[in-house]
């Protein structure tokens, strides 16, 4: 076991995690010389909107060899909406490296994932990347670092921590901060520090296997492999085993056992304690079950993690396009695809409302809109409503959760910004200039308030804000009355958009259909310039008559339509509005179709 290092990779969103990993990979002669990876950036972000997005969703694992010492590494997300990624595979390391921007300093999820490194006593070194970036304040940085370990540490131990300098994306890393940042350096320094800081798993292979499955894959040969570290014990296929699940026990046989090389996985004739591996055969394995052997079944305790703070209601798509566009359509098919989900997203919840629809709980915005941009390239049609943030009743009074928000944004908008979460109650906490252009301000908000407040922060400062924001705590519920946009235009009728029609409705507003796209009625096809809704006939054509012919419409000039994102649409729809997802299309429509069953509802409300 003096052999094997388990380190997680863990730091805020953007602050250079994955691509790190990269040059661990290549520098560690990983690939071979010729192998493609080794032109190839982001290696790990494998799945198609982690590298669209940018960010990384899912948290990997990988391995490489430095100087006969195999080291498992963890990549894990930076974005506050997954951490439950961060939570459930921490506790498969020994020890973290914990990246720091230079010039961005400690953030939100810097606070949050270096507390549940040191809740687990994991050995934390502190890697101050982006050196080379202008304006990059090292010493602010280093103090704030010290700070926060100060803030967070549980013992005396945990304040003492190597610190190395690097820029990532070069591959070079110092253990001082160098003069001459284009000296030849690689990343040998941090290879040291993980083998000699970083200290070896417990080696306990006398007492009968056991591991905790922390992470589920699937191969179309073997099916579903369960991933975790061997926490005792020594196994081998064919081995049997007893599947400690949340209900009951179920005995197996392992059929097959793998460990990670790069970014294959490589068959074992045995695994020992302290090793991260992969087993086939457990087919009824979920994340937080303990697979022991049969001598001796003893349970470990099953994962904890943070509650949902957001949901939304998701059903079958019952618009009049209800199955023209997608394979699955069925409330059958979209429960089994989510129940799918819920295996291998354990901080996603889900709970029946009816028959054919039910509500899924996540932790943010963006990781219920991954899940849902993932269904629609499955082929599936629903539709959801606007997210709502999950309340509870502690000691006896009505709570709601609050945020730690972090806006950067260039000086001249930081008064437009301010105004703005004025209005959503709103509590400024910080506010520190990062250099001559950019502004930084930290508030304390409710998670209602955040709804929708990225759009309008981006319009507000031409698009330049970087907003982040963490779970903080649960308070008292206080009173928002926050109007986020104005009425919007609503198509009359069904049909065929066209451009007498459109020419009409872009007078009211800005539209979000162009000519010759069907529509129906009830669907949303513009946003209004004034609060209240309106009907509109999108689907008007001029009459013909013996001096106006149809080439007349030629002239009429339509101005672009605006085009949202799924987490756009998320952020733009009200309570009495759904968004309708299919693989080709996003429409926004009234939950009631037709006016006069809007207008019966409107009633209904009053009453």
């Amino acid at each position: 076991m003096a052999n094997i290092r388990n380190v997680a990779i863990i730091a805020h969103v953007d602050h250079g995690k994955t691509t790190l990993i990269d040059n661990l990979l290549k520098q560690s002669n990983t690939f071979r010389s010729n192998e493609h990876y080794m032109s190839e950036d982001l290696i790990m972000d494998s799945n198609d909107q982690e590298r669209e997005r940018g960010i990384t969703i899912l948290a990997k694992n990988t391995s490489i060899s430095y100087k006969d010492t195999k080291i498992n590494i963890i990549d894990t997300p930076g974005h506050a909406d997954f951490s439950g990624e961060v939570e459930r595979t921490l506790n498969m390391a020994e020890g973290a490296i914990l990246l720091v921007d230079a010039l961005e300093g400690v953030m939100p999820q810097t606070k949050f994932v270096l507390k549940k490194a040191l809740d687990l006593n994991l050995k934390v070194i502190v890697l101050i990347n982006k050196i080379d970036k202008t304006d990059a304040d090292i010493n602010h940085t280093l103090k704030t670092v010290d700070d926060l370990f100060l803030e967070l540490a549980v013992d005396e131990d945990q304040l003492h921590f190597p610190v190395l300098y690097a820029v990532g994306r070069d591959g070079k890393a110092w253990e001082k901060y160098p003069e001459n940042q284009q000296d030849p350096a690689t990343l040998e320094c941090l290879f040291e520090q993980i083998i000699h800081y970083i200290p070896e798993p417990k080696s306990n292979t006398q007492d009968p296997f056991r591991m905790l499955v922390n992470s589920l894959n699937y191969d179309s040969h073997l099916g579903s492999l369960s991933v975790g570290k061997v926490e005792r014990g020594i196994v081998k296929p064919g081995d049997k085993v007893v599947l400690c699940g949340e209900r009951k026990n179920i005995p197996g046989k392992l059929d097959k056992i793998f460990t990670f090389n790069g970014l294959k996985l490589v068959e074992l004739s045995q695994a020992v304690a302290g090793d991260i591996v992969s087993i086939a055969g457990v087919k009824e394995a979920t994340i937080g079950d303990t697979i022991c052997s049969e001598d001796l079944v003893e349970p470990l305790p099953r994962l904890t993690l943070e509650e949902p703070t957001l949901s939304i209601d998701i059903g079958p798509n019952t618009s009049p396009f209800m199955g023209k566009e997608g394979d699955f359509v069925t409330s059958r098919q979209l429960l089994e695809r989510v129940k799918k989900e819920l295996k291998n997203n354990i901080a996603m919840k889900m709970q029946k409302k009816s028959d054919t629809s039910f509500t899924l709980f996540g932790r943010g915005e963006l990781h219920l809109s991954v899940f849902l941009e993932n269904l629609r390239r499955e082929g599936y049609e629903l539709e959801v409503s606007k997210p709502k943030v999950v309340f509870k009743e502690i000691d006896g009074k009505l709570c709601e959760p609050f945020e730690q928000l972090t806006v950067t944004v260039d000086t001249e908008f930081a008064n437009s910004v301010q105004s703005e979460l004025l209005k959503r109650r709103a509590v400024l906490t910080e506010h520190s200039t990062i250099n001559s252009t950019q502004t930084r301000l930290v508030y304390q908000t409710p998670t209602r308030s955040t709804l929708g407040l990225r759009n309008i922060l981006l319009t507000l400062t031409k698009g330049t804000a970087v907003i982040n924001s963490s779970f903080l705590e649960y308070k008292p519920k206080v009173e928002i009355n926050i109007k986020t946009r104005n009425g919007v235009l609503i198509a009359s009728q069904s049909g065929k958009a066209a451009s007498y029609g459109l020419n009409s409705a872009q007078t009211r507003g800005q539209l979000f259909i162009g000519s010759g796209v069907q529509v129906y009625e009830g669907m949303v096809v513009g946003i209004n310039s004034r609060d209240q809704d309106i009907e509109i006939n999108v689907c008007k054509e001029k009459h013909l008559t013996n001096t106006r012919s149809a080439g007349s419409d030629d002239a009429i000039i339509l101005t672009p339509p605006l085009k949202y994102s799924l987490e756009q649409c998320l952020n733009f729809i009200e309570d009495d509005e759904l968004l309708e997802i299919t693989p080709q299309n996003l429409r926004m429509r009234k939950k009631f179709l037709s006016s006069v069953d809007r207008l019966r509802e409107a009633r209904k409300s009053r009453s």
